[in-house]
């Protein structure tokens, strides 16, 4: 494609829808099998439209038409300005991946902008059977920024310090089981069940971030505990292979839901606010999508470079 003179931005949308395509086929018998429920591939945005509603539609409407293939999700940041455009791309019926959550205020926010969209579809007679969505909350990035914070409490005696040792290592996984209370709470209404009386699907929970970055604790941590109805995990690798080594499959995600409501309402017990914490693990989240795209895309530069050059 370089020595055709393709631009890097063609480049690599062709590779990468090529590579998006080629799964979605693989996974397509299943994605028929399961009615919709499961056979899906993301690809998301550019990650520099994070806070761009507008571009962000446009980019979307531009890669479901060109990926064409209906077991797709594409995939949207949880940003303030993300949330219009998930609720719009899925009165359209675009699939849609909502990545980069961390908050329970900001995941309350992402199922009302799918069930709103839902709603928007259905009143305009369009069929609401099959469009899915879920919403990726990422969960041992909180802990790895909130541990050491409740480390500063270690020197200390007392109710804090004694709280400050239970919660750690212990706020993402309640975060995820609050979050998991807010999805039956809302797609277990009477407002979303007249919708899924007309095919609507609910919109996954899906644990994101779930590889164990403190080697200290157990490296199936934030897969063991998170197990429950209706929800994805995507491991990476290596903490799937060990879960298939010494995983001990249980439904775990709503036990001991009163303690983690507990760990999270204590919280500022210890001066620290869940949601500033969320907060700025949005901002680093968007940072850390920017980065890697910016690597991808400066590597495909450098090797068109050579590539034209051999030509000429």
């Amino acid at each position: 494609m370089a020595r055709k003179g393709k631009s890097v931005q063609a480049i690599y949308e062709n590779l990468s829808q090529r590579d998006v395509q080629s799964a979605a086929d693989e996974l397509r018998p299943l994605y028929d099998m399961m009615d919709g429920e499961d056979g899906y591939v993301s690809l998301e945005v550019n990650p520099h439209l994070a806070h761009d509603t507008n571009g962000t539609i446009q980019e979307a409407h531009r890669l479901w038409a060109a990926l064409d293939r209906p077991n797709v999700l594409i995939k949207v940041p949880a940003t303030a300005n993300g949330l219009p455009a998930i609720q719009q791309l899925i009165s359209e019926g675009i699939n849609v991946n909502v990545t980069l959550l961390f908050g329970l205020p900001r995941y309350r926010q992402v199922a009302e902008a799918y069930i709103a969209g839902i709603e928007s579809r259905a009143a305009q007679g369009k069929s609401i059977e099959r469009v899915a969505s879920v919403a990726s909350f990422f969960v041992s990035r909180i802990d790895a920024l909130v541990d050491p914070l409740l480390e500063k409490f270690n020197a200390e005696t007392g109710k804090r310090a004694s709280f400050a040792k239970k919660a750690h290592g212990q706020v993402a996984i309640a975060s995820a089981k609050m979050a998991y209370q807010i999805y039956k709470e809302m797609f277990g209404s009477d407002r979303f069940g007249k919708l899924t009386a007309e095919g609507a699907l609910v919109q996954r929970l899906l644990w994101a971030s779930t590889g164990t970055k403190n080697p200290d604790y157990s490296d199936v941590k934030y897969v063991e505990a998170l197990i429950g109805p209706a929800t994805v995990n995507t491991a990476p690798l290596k903490t799937l292979d060990a879960y298939r080594d010494h995983g001990e499959p249980k439904a775990r995600l709503e036990q001991d839901v009163e303690e983690a409501r507990s760990v999270l309402e204590r919280l500022p017990e210890l001066n620290i606010s869940i949601d500033d914490v969320t907060r700025q693990l949005e901002g680093e989240g968007v940072a850390k999508f920017n980065e890697p795209f910016d690597k991808l895309m400066e590597t495909l530069a450098q090797r068109s470079l050579r590539r034209s050059a051999s030509a000429s």
